[in-house]
Order: C-alpha cells, then sequence, then structure tokens
C-alpha cells in the first residue's frame, strides 16, 4: 500500500483517538502464524502478542471457523438467557482445577478484578458482618485500570493522577512473608497477587512466600485471590502458573489469552464464596456473550493438552538457555533475566523503551515492564528457529 496509507491512518488516530497511547509510526495490517504486517509489507517477529492475548498467534484455523460459525449463529443475547458456549466454557474451566466450583464471565481483565473484589467483600459481609473489608496487595502489582484495580495497583503513576482512588488497600512487599504477615489482620478479607508479576517487572512469586499467603490467609479467615490475567493459559508450561506450587487460591481472575483475541475475562471461584452471592448482586451486559465464549472454548481446548504444554515447556527452555547464553556475551548490558515458561523479563543497563523502540527497527516486537526491564510475551506456538531470530535483533538492539 502507498507510503501515504500510513500517514494518514496516524493521522486519524492524532485527530480523533484520545492519545493514552504512544504507539510507533507504523500500522499492522495483519497477523499470519507468529508475525505481524504492515502498510508497507515489513514483517515483525511478534514477541508482545497483543499483550499475551494472541497465545495461538495469527490466523489460526479453528479460531477463524469458529468465529465464522458462531457468528453467523448468535453473538449476543444479554445474561437475561442461557447459551450453550458459556455453559460449556464454565464447564471446562471448572475442571481445569480442582480449586473451583464456579466461573463468572466478564469482558475484560480489570472487570474480572472489580468483581474479585466485589466478591471478597460480599462474602466477608456475609460471614462476619461489617468491618472486614480490607484488601492486601503488593510492590510492584499491577491489577488494571477501573478505580478498583488501580486501587490494589502499586505504581504510583497508574493511582496519583486518579486519587482519591478506592479506600480499603494495604501493600506488603512482594515475596517477603514477614512484610505481608506485618500487613495482615482480622479486618482483611481478601489477598490479591500475581504468581508473576507483568507490569511490576516480571518477578516471579517463590513457592514458600505464596505457602504463607495461603496460610495467612487461613489464619485472618481472608480469601487468596491469583491474579493470572497475565500469566495463565499455558504460558508458564502448565495450564494456570500456580499449578506447580501446590497452592490453592480460592478466586482467579483471567482474561487475557482466554478467548484468543477476542475481548473476555472470568472469576473462577469455590462454592463457599459462590454461596455468599445472590442474584442480582453483580451483573453484566456482554460478559460471556455467545460468541466469545465458543471462540474461548476451542482456545482453551487447545491450549490444555499435554502435547501443547509439553512444546510450550520445550520452547520455554530453549528460550531460557538463548537467553542466559545472550547475558553470558553482554554482563554490562543486561543486569537480569526474569520469569518464567514464555514470560520473560530482561533488566537492562538502560532504557527499556529506547530498547523497545531500537528492537522495531530490527522489526521485533517487544514491551516493557517499568523503566528497565524488557518484557518477551510471544505467541505460545513459536518454534526454536523464532527464538533464534528474536535473539539476533536483540544482540543488534543492545549491542
Amino acid at each position: 500500500m502507498a507510503a501515504d496509507t500510513t500517514d494518514a491512518v496516524v493521522q486519524a488516530d492524532r485527530e480523533y483517538i484520545l492519545q493514552t497511547y504512544a504507539r510507533p509510526d507504523f500500522v499492522i495490517t495483519r497477523g499470519e502464524g507468529v508475525y505481524l504486517y504492515d502498510t508497507e509489507g515489513q514483517q515483525y517477529l511478534d514477541f508482545v502478542a497483543g499483550i499475551a492475548v494472541n497465545a495461538l498467534g495469527y490466523g489460526d484455523p479453528d479460531v477463524i471457523q469458529v468465529i465464522a460459525a458462531q457468528s453467523a449463529q448468535l453473538i449476543h443475547t444479554s445474561n437475561l438467557y442461557h447459551t450453550a458456549p458459556a455453559g460449556e466454557l464454565a464447564r471446562m474451566l471448572v475442571e481445569s482445577s480442582s480449586a473451583f466450583d464456579k466461573v463468572f464471565f466478564s469482558n475484560s481483565g480489570t472487570e474480572a478484578v472489580e468483581g474479585a473484589i466485589k466478591f471478597a467483600r460480599r462474602h466477608a459481609r456475609e460471614h462476619f458482618g461489617e468491618g472486614k473489608t480490607t484488601i492486601v496487595a503488593f510492590d510492584g502489582s499491577f491489577h488494571g485500570r477501573t478505580m478498583g484495580a488501580v486501587a490494589v495497583t502499586s505504581r504510583e503513576k497508574y493511582r496519583e493522577p486518579f486519587m482519591p482512588v478506592m479506600p480499603g488497600v494495604r501493600f506488603a512487599s512482594y515475596n517477603d512473608s514477614a512484610s505481608l504477615e506485618a500487613t495482615m489482620g482480622d479486618d482483611v478479607c481478601a489477598v490479591i497477587l500475581e504468581p508473576i508479576q507483568g507490569e511490576g517487572g516480571m518477578r516471579v512469586a517463590d513457592d514458600d512466600f505464596l505457602a504463607a499467603a495461603r496460610a495467612l490467609c487461613d489464619k485472618h479467615h481472608a480469601l487468596l485471590i491469583f491474579d493470572e490475567i497475565q500469566c495463565g493459559m499455558g504460558r508458564t508450561g502448565t495450564l494456570w502458573a500456580h499449578e506447580s506450587t501446590g497452592v490453592k487460591p480460592d478466586m482467579m481472575t483471567i482474561a487475557k489469552p482466554l478467548a484468543g483475541g477476542l475481548p473476555i475475562g472470568a472469576i473462577l471461584l469455590n462454592q463457599r464464596i459462590a454461596d455468599s452471592i445472590h442474584v442480582g448482586d453483580h451483573g453484566t451486559t456482554f460478559g460471556g456473550n455467545p460468541l466469545a465464549t465458543a471462540v474461548a472454548g476451542v482456545v482453551l481446548r487447545k491450549v490444555n493438552t499435554p502435547d501443547f504444554l509439553a512444546h510450550v515447556r520445550q520452547v520455554s527452555n530453549y528460550l531460557d538457555e538463548s537467553l542466559q547464553d545472550l547475558a553470558a556475551d553482554m554482563p554490562d548490558t543486561i543486569l537480569e533475566l526474569r520469569g518464567r515458561g514464555l514470560m520473560r523479563g530482561i533488566r537492562i543497563n538502560g532504557s527499556a523503551s529506547a530498547a523497545r523502540e531500537a528492537a522495531h527497527r530490527q522489526h521485533l516486537l517487544v514491551v516493557t515492564a517499568g523503566d528497565d526491564v524488557i518484557r518477551l510475551l510471544p505467541p505460545l506456538v513459536i518454534e526454536t528457529q523464532h527464538v533464534d531470530a528474536m535473539i539476533s535483533a536483540l544482540r543488534e538492539v543492545l549491542r
């Protein structure tokens, strides 16, 4: 396409779309496999995946087929009526883990967090009366941008412009059991944490820390909420990131990759919480619509198979080895490697934003996680040759 097409799209964006994102000056038009293409025909190796959304990459034939079939049949009815795709997806999600008995569908991750906060406070009120309303979150946390979710998000740049945010939140230090214990009290109704922090720098929670959080929640009759919006759905080589720890949460929020690119979120919860939630306590117009849940059913079936998860682990191991080699070659530039599975962070001696822009010039898409961490979130279908190409481009970026 002509160069002025790119200019026209960028200009229209700047003129008519609220400027809450600093986008690069190219325009994505299509995707295929693990690559994206712009209006100029340039190919980009995608290690962002729509911020951990496009687990199956681009153009998956099963996703395309179910979108066509379901959209021709039924897209939306609201939650006033039963539809088969929502019930089937809920069954699959409940059966994916022994920790959960019920599902509530939303449209996004931040809405799932909002719902989890409401459910935690509703449960506490039902069982313990008024006053048990405090939520404990952690430094480095990111749970969304709506007013409740931003209240349990620690970074000041997300909170300060919108103060006062929702009251009743205390913060503890991530991976610090003593700090969490000091923050707890009988006024706490829930603790919310990410098993792997995304925006917070790709830090991984220690197994002992998660176990301590479970024990402290039990001691204080508080609920433990895991936010797996970014780290869940196969990204770590197990379906849910907390599986390998042996720690079971009371609730879990999921979203990003669930419907392969269509908007959806969900709260998974156990029966004792479900028994505290009554008709009219919460709702959504679009959440769990037939199109999104039908597509999510296909994505979940594909991801939650032994062969698919084994592939993620195999490529993850290769990625880890490749990053270790790169770090050994660039000790003054690469300060630390973080993350797990296909959710990796590279802490550098320099600006992560500048590195991201330089990566664009190498036709590589990456994202940041704070000021000095490059975040890698590729589609789960990448192969080792894609890792090699990414490492080669990143070496040029960091040289």
